[in-house]
């Protein structure tokens, strides 16, 4: 049996933010090709639709991609400005724990910046939109604290310790 690997899809305006950064990049580095850089920007778009599985894939994810030292910087530049949302004291960047929320968050942006060359504030914008998505009321920034570790997302919880059990 042949496994098909899940495709993540941008939203249309990310695609578009992604065209214009790759037509930016392609401009700078001196390519005049608008098709290279529009197949840049679209390789891999993401659009959130399904926070279970699209959670789970991106946990996949953060385990699987190892960043180089630059794309590492984009990464922690992006997450360090937005406070955790189970334990706001901390930043995305770190959290307090690799938690399944956390590996998400950092799973979504290691595949901005790997396949998509997403810049800073691309990653920020995407992680902040992903975390809208899967908690559509909105994190306390206290999970941690009041037993939000064993909660789904959409319960302003931490959808569980384990990434191979993630609560729902």
């Amino acid at each position: 049996m042949m496994r098909t690997k899940p495709v993540l899809k941008l939203r249309r305006h990310w695609a578009t933010a992604l065209l214009l950064a790759a037509a930016s990049t392609a401009a700078i580095l001196g390519s005049s090709d608008p098709a290279a850089a529009k197949a840049a920007a679209n390789a891999n778009p993401i659009v959130f639709h399904d926070a279970r599985a699209q959670a789970a894939e991106l946990i996949r994810e953060n385990d699987r991609i190892t960043l180089t030292p630059a794309q590492e910087k984009i990464r922690k530049e992006a997450l360090s400005s937005i406070a955790a949302p189970c334990c706001a004291e901390y930043s995305m960047a770190t959290c307090c724990c690799p938690c399944n929320l956390a590996r998400s968050t950092w799973g979504l942006s290691k595949v901005l910046i790997t396949r998509n060359h997403a810049n800073a504030a691309l990653v920020t914008q995407a992680v902040n939109e992903w975390l809208a998505f899967i908690n559509t009321s909105g994190f306390t920034g206290d999970a941690c604290d009041t037993g939000g570790c064993s909660r789904a997302f959409e319960k302003n919880g931490c959808g569980g310790m384990d990434a191979k059990k993630l609560i729902s």
